[in-house]
């Protein structure tokens, strides 16, 4: 009769392998290094199979990376129990300097054992998909800003100049193509060439934010979706990135715990009597980060609800409505009252947008989910 133990399994994963060590659960106990696998499926189901012979029930861990949750899903299908962690939150001997895989294996199973680990937040296959389309109309608007840039430079280099209001505007786009003459057949093919990738590059983010929204219709987290962009500042763009990047934001017990999910909270030395702080952390989601910032930009004008607010609320019940009203009057206020006692307004925005999303995490406790629909922390 196969005796109750527990196995605490470390893995290493690699593209091509994955390394494994594991640790009975008496802390006594050494922890064995089993040696490098391969990635296929038949892989791990003969690992599972070997290690189940040994002990009862397993308990696998590994560091979030480059190769993604597939393995996690499919150690969850196959019934095991299994935990993400993310690799800067493992704690580590400042005097070690040898990392080997080996190493990183055994400490895995180690710290799993002695209970020292924290799991990561694990998306479903639906909401992951959904942040991927997220993060590739980022990565398109990085593009198209740097094709803006190399454009600009480009026509400053030969003193061509702009005379009117606002760039990338409808008239600046009639001025580059039927105003701008170079002076050399090759400097046209070049200025038309960057002229061509800025325009290839708006067509495809239109393309890719077209797919979102269809994409965002019927998905679980559409509701958070639209009861976000009762804020001042988080159009749909900014509301569907922190849905699919934070997930149900009820797993967070507090506003203060979400904000140092994303790093927006301030950094800390502190040592007896002395205590010293810093800017903020920017640890954590830094995409999350980012598209608040941005919308917090809009609290250093007064109090208003537009027209654009008023249709993204028409839809919304009313205590929605008082959350938005109430974070307008409290962050336009707040972003004043730092500018006027001489902070930089970089700094003021970013305490905006560190206190805005304590009201999403509100307006997030207020929006109701079938309970089938709820995905839950990982471990």
């Amino acid at each position: 009769m196969k005796e109750s133990t527990t196995f605490f399994v470390g893995l290493d994963v690699h593209k091509d392998f994955i390394s494994v060590a594991y640790a009975p659960e008496d802390r006594e106990a050494e922890v064995i290094f089993l040696g490098p696998i391969g990635t296929r499926q038949c892989d791990i189901d003969r690992l599972i199979r070997q290690l189940h012979s040994r002990a009862s029930r397993l308990l696998f861990v590994y560091e979030a990376g480059p190769c993604g949750y597939w393995l996690y899903r499919y150690l969850k299908k196959k019934g095991q129990d299994c935990m993400v962690v993310a690799p800067s939150l493992i704690p580590r001997k400042p005097g070690d300097r040898v990392k080997t895989d080996r190493r990183d294996a055994v400490q895995l199973a180690r710290l799993m054992r002695s209970g020292d680990l924290n799991p990561v937040y694990v998306p479903s296959l639906e909401d992951e998909s959904i942040r991927d389309l997220c993060r590739l109309r980022e990565d398109i608007l990085c593009e198209l800003r740097a094709a803006k840039r190399r454009l600009k430079s480009f026509l400053l280099r030969h003193d061509i100049r702009y005379a009117g209001r606002s760039d990338w505007s409808a008239a600046h786009l009639r001025w580059l193509a039927d105003d701008v003459i170079l002076p050399t057949a090759s400097q046209s093919i070049v200025f038309h060439e960057y002229v061509h990738r800025v325009n290839h590059l708006v067509d495809r983010l239109r393309s890719i934010e077209e797919q979102l929204q269809q994409e965002v219709k019927g998905w679980r987290l559409e509701p958070l979706v639209a009861a976000y962009q009762a804020l001042r500042g988080v159009r749909f763009q900014v509301a569907v990135t922190f849905a699919a990047e934070i997930g149900d934001p009820t797993r967070f017990e507090q506003p203060r715990q979400l904000m140092a999910y994303v790093g927006l909270h301030p950094s800390e030395y502190s040592s007896g009597n002395t205590r010293r702080q810093g800017g903020i952390a920017k640890t954590g989601n830094a995409h999350v980060r980012r598209v608040l910032v941005e919308g917090a930009w809009t609290y250093r004008y007064r109090p208003k609800v537009s027209r654009q607010i008023q249709l993204r609320q028409e839809s919304l019940p009313q205590n929605l409505r008082d959350i938005g009203w109430k974070a307008q009057v409290r962050l336009c206020k707040r972003f004043r009252a730092l500018v006027a006692r001489g902070k930089h307004p970089n700094v003021a925005v970013t305490a905006i947008a560190r206190e805005l999303v304590a009201f999403l995490w509100a307006i997030g406790r207020q929006v109701q989910f079938p309970e089938s629909s709820l995905v839950q922390l990982a471990g």
